[in-house]
């Protein structure tokens, strides 16, 4: 039999799962415990998440949600929601945050360490900085860094040397945070390369969208509450020009024809006054 630990966590995860509209799975690897309550912290009231065994994760899985299962790796948790996946997923990748460095880490991007001032007066800081590979000096009485130099490009290893060096600078070259594996609403499962969508591009492209319907709608003369003041205005607009082209006279056209009259009496006066 297993452990009744077991079955009440299970228990209480079917709970979870079966009172939020969104179910996800999330990976939590290299999450000091600071920072995980800190991202529980700034979750509250939107999300929940839980911590568990991959294998409790998996049981508690069932129906619909079931299709998560293959999204379990690693170090997981399943985190829970009434909102809107793609507001969650932007929560989260809001919550990523900087940490130091402890080596061994891989660099996600090149690690720089930029010219100027240091906050460290001479000494053997000095010595530790050039060993390091960063051009170091001391000039007027400060210890400054010559120039600009990549110590770590993307995708090698940080040595624990580098390291401790870059805590010194106070870089904090690792990103930390929840992963999203995937989410789960309404039978349907949303992976990040669904979810991160740049939200001011959709509202921009639906916003051009919506001008292009409209110029379309006008010029096919498609009535709507949103067209028909347009497509009435350029209606009296052609019907004009046409009663002018056609000379047909009416209470609209007359002051025209009369300017029009009058302005090629003028031009004629001006040909045979001489």
């Amino acid at each position: 039999m297993p452990a009744q630990w077991k079955l009440k966590e299970v228990e209480e995860l079917k709970k979870l799962i079966s009172s939020h509209q969104v179910v996800g799975i999330v990976g939590i690897r290299g999450i000091p415990a600071p920072q995980m309550q800190e991202m529980r912290a700034r979750l509250r009231g939107k999300a929940i998440l839980r911590v568990s065994k991959n294998s409790l994760i998996e049981r508690a899985l069932e129906n619909g949600t079931s299709k998560l299962k293959e999204f379990i790796e690693g170090e997981t948790g399943i985190i829970v929601s009434n909102m809107n996946p793609f507001k969650l997923y932007k929560e989260i990748e809001k919550m990523r945050m900087k940490a130091p460095a402890k080596g061994g880490e891989i660099a996600p991007e090149d690690i720089v360490v930029k010219k100027g001032d240091t906050p460290f007066k001479p000494g053997p800081i000095v010595g530790e900085l050039q060993k390091a590979g960063i051009p170091a000096a001391i000039r007027e009485g400060k210890v400054v860094i010559e120039k600009d130099v990549v110590l770590v490009k993307k995708g090698e290893r940080i040595s624990s040397d580098i390291a401790k060096v870059l805590n010194r600078l106070d870089i904090k070259p690792i990103e930390i945070g929840l992963k999203v594996y995937a989410l789960f609403e309404d039978g349907v499962i949303y992976t990040p390369d669904i979810l991160a969508i740049d939200v001011e591009k959709v509202k921009k492209d639906f916003e051009e969208a919506s001008k292009r319907a409209l110029i379309l709608a006008i010029e096919i003369a498609y009535p709507t509450k949103e067209t028909i003041e347009a497509i009435l205005q350029k209606a009296y607009r052609n019907a004009y020009m046409l009663a002018l082209e056609s000379n047909i006279y009416t209470k609209e056209t007359i002051e025209e024809f009369i300017r029009r009259a009058y302005l090629q009496a003028k031009a004629l006066e001006e040909k045979i006054g001489g």
